[in-house]
């Protein structure tokens, strides 16, 4: 398989792409979530967090960095400048393989994170709509798309 895509114009559509990724994550799995500002990488990380079976109250770790919510840990790189920052701030520790990490801005530490990786990409197809394409982490190619 080369990638998922979901064309989606609701929440209830980012819920089931959210739910399908969900099925598939094993504590230990790394996702890149990429995307515009306004994409929604929170909004899907939200779903996602819900369907790993978390009653989390999701927020953007934008100026925190993390959030940790039972076995998901949630990060944001947007004000990273390289993987050398994202190990100095303490957050590389959490790569152990316990827990389920989201990386919202991955291509912000792309130095820094393992080859294989499932990457989560949000383009915006119109005011309301979005397309959600999930590419499982056997793709390889070297950093992040």
């Amino acid at each position: 398989m080369k990638f998922e895509e979901f064309l989606v114009d609701s929440i209830e559509g980012t819920n089931a792409a959210a739910r399908w990724l969900a099925e598939r994550l094993k504590p230990g799995d790394l996702v890149g979530l990429s995307g515009d500002l306004g994409a929604g990488k929170t909004t899907f990380t939200r779903a996602l967090v819900a369907a790993l079976g978390s009653s989390a109250s999701v927020s953007s770790p934008t100026f925190t960095l993390m959030h940790d919510y039972e076995g998901v840990i949630h990060m944001d790189a947007y004000r990273l400048g390289s993987g050398a920052e994202w190990e100095a701030a303490g957050l590389a520790e959490y790569l152990d393989g316990r827990s389920i990490i989201l990386i919202e801005w991955p291509e912000c530490i792309a130095d820094a994170l393992p080859e294989h990786h499932w990457r989560v990409t949000l383009i915006e197809t119109g005011p309301e709509s979005r397309a959600i394409r999930i590419s499982p982490p056997f793709m390889g190619g070297g950093g992040l798309s």
